[in-house]
């Protein structure tokens, strides 16, 4: 390559970085997306709308929360995927996006190139849980029930494949019972399945329980954080009955892949402001989760990981990829 063709290609690049900073200087102008992957009324859609509202006092646009549910999680985060790169449409990335990475022999997009992660908004357990009226007052009595019958207990969860099925799958694994698993669409499905009583546990993330459980509909057995989880300080870990077990979900923001990168550290920036909000942290705190921000590359890194995790759990389990 010539110096004066190298000359050119700074130039192209100086000019490129120009536009890019100043897109992100107007940026937003109009109203931002913010497109959740499951139904209204589940965790990911009450995080969704808590996190909405700061975002537009502070970018001084509507935040709209889009609910467009589908197989897991799949159809909105395709859909995000496949938006111009411009920063109005984001994606509310959850605890189902990893798993898919390692449930779906192939995606329709690349999950770390096609979606850009911005941030992470907070971090919680999953809680075991059973009808007030149940036999089993503790975990270790529901997992020696199982053992002396396998089949006979059975876990809901929001779809094949979903992080609540692979949190049973390795609860099976670890703890060598045979639960069956019984899958819903979605949404609050599994906790209104439980507290009808046709099926016999719940395997679900504290910010969609913790409300029941405050009211006295569900018992707490187990948290699924490897220590104990301060809203439900008396609640004993899965750990200190199996071992080594620990599942940690998350809810998260991310955005369309290539977006600039001086919009995606507007986002970043508004986001630790939004959770430094008083108001809008204490109900993070309320809802059980452990608010705190990343940045875009540690995002992305523990999304790494946790493909990777689940990876395992499948393999393990000898689940059918999709």
């Amino acid at each position: 390559m010539t110096l004066a063709r190298i000359f050119r290609s700074l130039a192209a690049l100086a000019i490129s970085l120009q536009l890019c900073a100043a897109a992100a200087q107007a940026w937003p102008v109009k109203p931002v997306k913010l497109v959740t992957p499951f139904p209204p009324g589940g965790s990911a859609d009450v995080i969704a709308r808590l996190i909405a509202n700061p975002l537009s006092l502070q970018l001084g646009q509507p935040v709209v929360i889009d609910n467009r549910p589908g197989a897991g999680g799949l159809v909105g985060n395709e859909y995000v995927a496949k938006q111009p790169p411009d920063g109005y449409t984001v994606l509310l990335v959850t605890g189902a996006y990893p798993v898919q990475g390692a449930m779906l022999k192939s995606l329709p997009f690349d999950p770390l190139g096609d979606i850009a992660m911005v941030s992470m908004l907070t971090s919680y357990p999953f809680v075991i849980s059973v009808r007030p009226d149940s036999r089993f007052r503790t975990l270790a009595e529901l997992i020696a029930y199982a053992k002396a019958n396998p089949g006979k207990l059975n876990f809901p969860s929001s779809g094949i494949g979903t992080v609540h099925h692979l949190s049973g799958e390795l609860l099976n694994a670890m703890a060598g019972i045979e639960m069956v698993h019984v899958p819903f669409r979605g949404g609050a499905s599994p906790l209104t399945e439980v507290l009808g009583g046709r099926v016999d546990l719940l395997l679900e993330a504290i910010t969609l329980s913790i409300g029941q459980l405050h009211a006295g509909k569900l018992r707490a057995l187990a948290v699924t954080s490897a220590s104990r989880w301060p809203p439900l300080a008396d609640v004993p870990t899965v750990a200190e009955t199996v071992p080594g077990y620990e599942v940690n979900s998350f809810i998260g923001l991310g955005a369309t892949g290539r977006t600039p990168q001086p919009i995606i550290e507007r986002l970043n920036a508004e986001v630790r402001k939004a959770l430094a909000r008083p108001q809008t942290h204490q109900r993070f705190v309320e809802l059980g989760g452990a608010p705190g921000a990343s940045t875009a590359p540690e995002m992305r890194a523990f999304i790494e990981r946790e493909v990777a995790k689940w990876r395992r759990v499948v393999s393990l389990r000898k689940i059918e990829q999709q």
